[in-house]
């Protein structure tokens, strides 16, 4: 992946396309979104979208690397609210961390087909895997902190099926009909409360 642009313009170009290429990658689907398409759609020439990104597949992993940090910059602010008031704390606040994540995805143009992307193709699963291994290093750490005669490799493994859990239900809550957001974020935090 190419290193974002540093200018103020071509900030805003590089964002202006990762935007309208998730929102075409809600219309169209992952097969039939193109450069063409997503430059097209933005304003701007093919030649200038290939300035910040080489094919398709690096705007999906740049909408993945987008997305995934987002929801790391939650976590990040839900680590510093909770984790000094101790480990109750942090498994209590387990449905705020859900739901302020699944606000971000919500809000994230393309969210669901950028998940879809990320578990689905190939060279883009590596997006996914360290920004889920950078959340369960990151709540080991939070943990432990409490947890001073813990195993870390047992901690890092349970929190590392919770994390996976824990972004499986976000995605639920942009395919499942017949349950309510509500229902879901509540009972998963209750199987992790648990863990």
């Amino acid at each position: 992946m190419k290193p974002g642009p540093k200018q103020k313009r071509a900030q805003e170009t590089y964002e202006r396309l990762l935007d309208v290429a998730g929102a075409l990658l809600g219309e169209v689907g992952i097969e039939r979104i193109s450069t063409n398409m997503i430059a097209a759609r933005a304003g701007v020439t093919p030649p200038a979208l290939y300035r910040y990104f080489g094919d398709k597949y690096a705007i999906l992993e740049a909408l993945g690397a987008r997305l995934m940090a987002r929801q790391n910059d939650v976590l990040e602010a839900w680590i510093a609210r909770h984790s000094p008031c101790g480990i109750e704390a942090l498994r209590g606040g387990i449905g705020d961390l859900l739901e302020e994540t699944a606000k971000v995805t919500a809000a994230e143009p393309g969210a669901v087909w950028i998940l879809r992307a990320l578990h689905a193709t190939p060279q883009l699963v590596h997006v996914r895997l360290e920004s889920h291994r950078y959340v369960t290093d990151r709540l080991v750490e939070a943990y432990a902190a409490h947890l001073p005669d813990a195993d870390r490799d047992a901690l890092w493994r349970r929190l590392r099926i919770a994390v996976e859990l824990g972004f499986a239900a976000d995605e639920m809550l942009h395919e499942e009909t017949r349950l309510s957001s509500d229902v879901v974020l509540e009972h998963v935090a209750r199987l992790l409360q648990a863990i």
